[in-house]
Order: C-alpha cells, then structure tokens, then sequence
C-alpha cells in the first residue's frame, strides 16, 4: 500500500522507516546533523513549498530518500491506521 505524503507524491507503507515531527524532532543536534548531512547527498525531496511540518524516511534496498511534507504526523499516521482496519 501506499501513503500519500503530499501534493502528488507516494511513498511505500514497507519503505517507510520512520516519520518525524518537525517541530519537535529538530531541536535535536543529531537530527540536525542527520538531515543537513542529507540534504549534502541531495536525497530530500521537498512535497510541497507549504509549511514542512513533518518529514518521512524512506529505504528501499540500499537507497535512502527523505520527504519534507505539510502534513501533520498525526495525519499520515490516522492514514496508515485506517488501512490497516480495511
């Protein structure tokens, strides 16, 4: 299945590791440094020029991809709930 970050862009359910809050996962020197060691590799991918409010990390085999999306952490995680229950 996949979960709708934004604008036009999917992820795979089986492909997402993790997804983060941008308000309160940042304030942290490691996510800093995750994310701008990231950004160097260009591997975010901005989903839409709105306020980023969270980001999403994705693996698929040994390619690592970082979407930044304006939609909520509580809403993409309601999203993934409400598929599981279908």
């Amino acid at each position: 299945m996949y979960l709708h970050l934004g604008q036009n862009v999917e992820a795979k359910e089986k492909e997402i590791i993790g997804i983060f809050d941008m308000d309160t996962s940042t304030i942290g020197k490691i996510t800093k440094d995750f994310l701008y060691e990231a950004e160097k590799k260009n591997l975010i991918e901005s989903v839409a020029e709105e306020l980023p409010k969270s980001f999403i990390v994705c693996q698929k085999d040994d390619e690592r991809k970082i979407f930044i999306s304006p939609i909520a952490t509580t809403t993409l995680q309601k999203r993934t709930e409400m598929r599981s229950l279908v």
